[in-house]
């Protein structure tokens, strides 16, 4: 009984909250402590004993922010030669168009350049839109060339380094690595199409 009871709260917040908060973007965490008293967190859980009860609802591909940070991919783009929708489908791939991004590894920003490569690219603020897209646009170019622009190697490099790609001769079998560039050629697709 008082499992169902539980399930029956679960429902109730799960509708108060999507209905007052239509644009909700948080995963929602709840667990039942020893004395049966509900907890709910929507920031990551500090204990193992929390489960998601509401997953994040995904933003809309076509989201004003697209288009946000156009100028910098174009010149981008023009500077390092590189396509304008690849550039594009990179940043919506690792950051979905957030310049405050920083990922588990510690890479940062829109292209998600990890601080062991700022120097080498000219960032010295990887939060800054401009600095970032053009330090992972010049970081595209160099993949490029180096696997004679073949993009899902180039991809695979971007993702997981290139010593990696060239030790197994090919996209290597990361899952991780294998659904990015999966995924960023999709969004090269979406974008070369408008």
């Amino acid at each position: 009984m008082v499992r169902d009871h539980r399930y029956l709260v679960i429902l109730v917040v799960a509708l108060v909250l999507f209905a007052a908060v239509p644009f909700l973007y948080a995963d929602i965490y709840m667990y039942v402590d020893k004395d049966g008293t509900t907890c709910f967190t929507n920031l990551v859980p500090s204990t193992p004993r929390y489960h998601v009860i509401i997953k994040e609802r995904k933003k809309n591909f076509r989201s004003r922010s697209t288009s946000r940070y156009d100028k910098h991919i174009k010149e981008a783009s023009g500077i390092h030669g590189v396509s304008f929708p690849l550039l594009k489908a990179i940043m919506k791939a690792e950051s979905d168009f957030n310049p405050k991004a920083v990922s588990k590894k510690g890479a940062k920003g829109l292209m998600q350049i990890m601080p062991s490569n700022f120097k080498a690219l000219g960032i010295k603020d990887p939060f800054n839109p401009r600095e970032n897209v053009m330090g992972g646009a010049l970081y595209l170019r160099q993949m490029l060339d180096r696997f004679n622009g073949r993009i899902h190697l180039a991809l695979a490099a971007y993702n997981a380094g290139p010593d990696r790609v060239v030790r197994s001769g090919g996209i290597p079998p990361i899952r991780e690595t294998e659904d990015y560039v999966k995924r960023v050629m999709e969004y090269y697709r979406m974008f070369r199409k408008g």
